[in-house]
């Protein structure tokens, strides 16, 4: 019995010792640096490039077709074919509205030798009734001058009906509006054709156009836009300068985006086709009067003091990472944040959350590692 309690007392004896040590000072662990979300601050009186993608479209472009209907006769181009400017794309068989038109004409000739012959009868009556008041009646002038008026209104009538019947007869010629290429072709030769169905497709290639997509909240800069290069996908190696046509008032539903739409020349050397991807790099600057002028921060990173109407942010030092307290003045409210009037530099780096958690002198690290995001 003995021998069994001095092993028992010596095993606890052991665990006891062990237990303390355990239990002893341990090694500090040492603090990582609070992870913080900071933006990289920017001047709001210029701003960066920033690229749209957009795809190229012919500065002019149009669906031709006939304004009247009848059977094709001629059909002198075709896919890729230059023309001038006024040349003959098609033409309808004419015989038809020039039957008419002459038709026409001679109705008028007849209706202006009436008119004519109405006039004379109302000069004559009037210069008796003039001279000879007895010998005619004022009823019979009147019937006199009712019949030379409506003989006049009948030849402007048929004037009418002629120029129209006229016009009908040039809208069997089919012209292009303006030098470009046939790019394609919706009917056959001899076929007979429609009013208003497209005969032929033409667009002009010497200025090129690309409609971008600008956020509802950029787009109060497009009048200070300084410089805009187009390049596209099938020429990396070619920059093109644009500037803006037409910019669109309305967003669009879906993406409350507005249309934008910027002219280009074609490049010496190279040719932009219509259809071609490309982007748009944008640079604009604010002048100086703009209201936007200033450091521009988000609001979640201004925090007050303790003095009424104070304000401050949380500056990170670039070297260690130590944060020192920075007040600022507050400017207009923008799209993106709040403007600083006062307080900031361009390049700085502010805390953008907690701030209120955060004390003067800490060493903090960003939250995605190395990198600053910039705004």
């Amino acid at each position: 019995m003995s021998v069994t309690f001095n092993r028992s007392r010596s095993y606890f004896l052991a665990s006891s010792i062990l237990f303390l040590s355990a239990c002893g000072p341990q090694a500090p662990v040492e603090q990582l640096p609070r992870l913080v979300h900071a933006v990289l601050i920017a001047d709001a009186s210029e701003f960066a490039a920033r690229s749209f993608p957009g795809r190229a479209r012919a500065g002019q472009e149009v669906n031709r077709s006939f304004r009247v209907s009848g059977p094709l006769i001629e059909l002198p181009v075709n896919v890729g074919d230059k023309v001038a400017e006024g040349a003959l794309l098609a033409r309808i068989d004419p015989q038809d509205f020039a039957t008419r038109l002459r038709t026409l004409e001679g109705q008028l000739e007849r209706e202006v030798a009436n008119q004519q012959r109405a006039s004379a009868d109302l000069q004559r009556i009037e210069n008796v009734l003039r001279e000879d008041p007895g010998a005619t009646s004022q009823a019979a002038v009147d019937r006199v001058r009712q019949l030379s008026a409506s003989a006049n209104a009948a030849v402007q009538s048929l004037q009418a009906t002629v120029e129209n019947a006229r016009d009908q007869l040039s809208y069997t010629n089919l012209k292009a509006p303006f030098a470009g290429v046939v790019v394609e072709t919706y009917a056959e030769n001899f076929e007979t054709v429609l009013a208003r169905q497209p005969i032929l497709r033409l667009l002009d290639p010497t200025s090129i156009e690309m409609v971008i997509q600008i956020p509802e909240s950029l787009i109060a800069l497009a009048p200070y836009v300084e410089e805009i290069s187009v390049t596209f996908d099938a020429l990396p190696d070619v920059d093109i300068p644009a500037t803006i046509k037409e910019i669109g008032r309305e967003a669009t539903r879906a993406t409350r985006t507005y249309p934008v739409t910027l002219v280009m020349g074609q490049p010496d050397g190279a040719e932009i086709l219509p259809g071609m991807a490309g982007r748009a790099d944008i640079s604009s600057r604010l002048p100086e009067s703009a209201p936007q002028v200033g450091i521009e921060i988000p609001l979640t990173a201004v925090f007050a003091g303790t003095e009424q109407g104070t304000n401050y942010v949380w500056v990170i030092d670039p070297v260690d990472g130590t944060l020192s307290r920075r007040e600022v003045v507050l400017g207009r409210i923008s799209p993106f944040g709040v403007i600083i009037s006062q307080g900031l530099a361009t390049g700085e780096t502010v805390v953008t959350k907690g701030v209120h958690t955060l004390s003067e002198g800490e060493v903090v690290r960003l939250f995605d590692g190395s990198q600053v995001r910039s705004s």
